[in-house]
């Protein structure tokens, strides 16, 4: 009895909180498909249980589906979700920004509402393509070059703040190593770009000289997990090769360590305490690591010492937001305006410039002090 009473305060809070209450409520037959790329990945991992939650305190029926980082399982798994009569489709498309890939998921949904969530479902240069072609669909997730911009700025205050710590070989310059997930995942690709270039910029502003890639012979200047998986396997057996040629000794160490996402941080973290470093112990020497996602486990590395900083990404923001537009949806609100609600709901959502169904949940940077 008190399970129901609690579902029951939690759907009128949401409904209220998107000053929606007059909308009606879901249909009776209403099912929700959630399709994931990965169950794998530790962020997302994150949002689903807050989603589960959410649609479980919502009285909503659904059913989670997981991709394996498959675009060709993912398709299959949608024909076969609308055969079995699901009535609202949730996508994490499993090949990022690819409006072909978005595309032939909108033609398998035959009509059904779709709200694609956390990875892109346009490239660079082919915004509007997909959103503005179908109106019974919708975005929500990120702006993708916030997260490199907030990182950079984090990374670069630091440094100039801790220059001459963090330069362990007096050198005078910064040697760096960068960690990135998937090489065509816009997320990616903004915060390797973003990640050095606003970081130099405020070095640069401060009288300091720029970021010196670690390995010379790498004309990329970073180091991709082969999978596409962000995984913090793929950072620890980089950084482990990584530093059998790197160290103090040599007067060549790596001194900072920048990942697209908290789970390859702390999986470079780990390298680093096979070698001796980053212990949180207050001796041992401590290499700057900066991720994205402010995980729990990376929320722990922080209050540990053995990590530096993150950037959030709102894992039950993101779950809310998703959530508060399926219940919307599912009750026959046109998505557009559903998400409309979303944004007017909380300070940390907002439309994307140039479009009435593109979500954004706002990131935030996370040190372990009061943000």
């Amino acid at each position: 009895m008190k399970k129901k009473i609690l579902a029951m305060i939690i759907v009128l809070a949401m409904v209220l909180s998107l000053g929606v209450a007059t909308y009606a409520e879901p249909a009776p037959n209403t099912k929700v498909a959630v399709f994931w790329y990965a169950f794998s990945d530790a962020y997302l991992s994150t949002v689903r249980a807050a989603l589960d939650a959410d649609l479980e305190a919502a009285g909503i029926a659904y059913q989670d589906f997981d991709a394996n980082n498959n675009q060709g399982t993912q398709l299959e798994q949608v024909q076969t979700a609308v055969t079995n009569g699901f009535t609202v489709l949730v996508v994490n498309l499993v090949t990022s920004g690819s409006a072909d890939a978005a595309q032939q998921i909108i033609e398998a949904a035959n009509g059904l509402p779709v709200i694609f969530f956390n990875r892109a479902i346009e490239g660079d240069g082919e915004e509007h393509t997909v959103l503005d072609a179908n109106a019974n669909i919708a975005f929500i997730g990120t702006d993708a070059p916030e997260a490199g911009h907030m990182q950079g700025k984090m990374i670069g205050d630091f440094l100039v703040a801790n220059y001459d710590a963090v330069d362990l070989n007096k050198d005078g310059q910064i040697s760096y190593a960068m960690f990135m997930g998937d090489a065509a995942n816009v997320e990616a690709i903004y915060r390797t770009q973003y990640g050095v270039e606003d970081a130099n910029a405020i070095l640069t502003a401060a009288g300091k000289p720029e970021l010196v890639y670690f390995d010379a012979n790498n004309s990329d200047k970073y180091q991709l997990d082969p999978n596409g998986a962000w995984s913090a396997a793929a950072a620890f057996d980089f950084m482990s090769v990584n530093l059998a040629g790197y160290s103090e000794a040599n007067g060549n160490m790596i001194e900072l360590v920048i990942a697209n996402n908290d789970d390859m941080a702390i999986g470079s973290i780990s390298a680093l305490q096979s070698a001796g470093y980053n212990l949180g112990d207050g001796t041992a020497t401590k290499i700057p690591v900066f991720g994205v996602d402010a995980t729990q486990v990376a929320q722990d590395a922080i209050a540990e010492d053995t990590m530096t900083g993150t950037v959030k990404q709102d894992a039950e923001g993101m779950a809310k937001a998703i959530c508060s537009a399926v219940y919307a949806v599912a009750g026959g609100t046109p998505i557009a305006e559903a998400v409309a609600a979303v944004a007017e709901s909380d300070e940390i959502f907002s439309i994307a410039d140039g479009f009435t169904n593109k979500l954004f949940v706002a990131y935030a940077p996370f040190t372990g002090a009061a943000e």
